[in-house]
């Protein structure tokens, strides 16, 4: 089973492991630093080997990445593993804006029920089984999530349960909620957020949250 590195620095975007199995153009890992599509929050994008990865998914408590044609991978290669660090670090201040609009939307309309959610690099969203029009509560949401930002709150990411890979983020006097997702280390490092209203049928809200 694959030691998933980005949950211990999420910050670390060259790594030097080695490869752990080989089946065709699929491998896996003794380390990574590479998250797979999980939670909402997209793949991260970038190289093993200087091989491409086309794709990286969860199977239990692994990870399979499948790359690029004729490889030339063997189990026990050292390989360097490379993620685009831009991509991750947008990824990671949007996931986590999501995060604060979500424990938000909760407090502001207890009972709610989130139907959605997708952590893209140009934008993060979250859906909502909703009757009314959530734009009323946008400018609340947008101030509340300001305020938490500026404070600037250490985000304390770590097991709840090591032996099943379950996970939490917490800051302190606000929330503690279980993601296995990539977290940033403060809130400030959100930056400034953009929400926006969209319709996305009858009894669904959407919120959309830009960089």
């Amino acid at each position: 089973m694959v030691q998933k590195l980005f949950w211990q620095n999420p910050y670390l975007a060259e790594l030097e492991t080695r490869v752990s199995s080989v089946n065709g153009d699929e491998v896996t890992l003794q380390q990574t630093i590479f998250y797979a599509f999980s939670g909402g929050q997209e793949s991260d994008a970038g190289t093993i080997s200087t091989k491409k990865v086309l794709e990286a998914r969860k199977e239990g408590k692994e990870i399979i990445y499948r790359l690029e044609e004729n490889h030339g991978l063997n189990p026990d290669d050292l390989v360097k593993v490379v993620i685009d660090w831009k991509r991750r670090y947008k990824l990671m201040r949007l996931h986590f804006a999501a995060e604060i609009i979500l424990e938000l939307v909760y407090r502001q309309l207890p009972g709610i029920e989130k139907i959605g959610a997708h952590i893209a690099e140009d934008k993060a969203r979250v859906d909502f089984a909703l009757s009314e029009n959530i734009s009323r509560l946008l400018p609340v949401l947008q101030e509340k999530a300001e305020g938490l930002i500026e404070e600037n709150h250490e985000i304390i990411s770590a097991f709840s349960n090591e032996e099943s890979q379950r996970r939490t983020w917490e800051v302190k006097g606000f929330a503690k909620v279980p993601c296995g997702g990539t977290h940033l280390r403060r809130t400030g490092e959100v930056g400034n957020m953009i929400l926006k209203r969209k319709n996305i049928g009858k009894g669904k809200e959407r919120i959309e949250i830009y960089l």
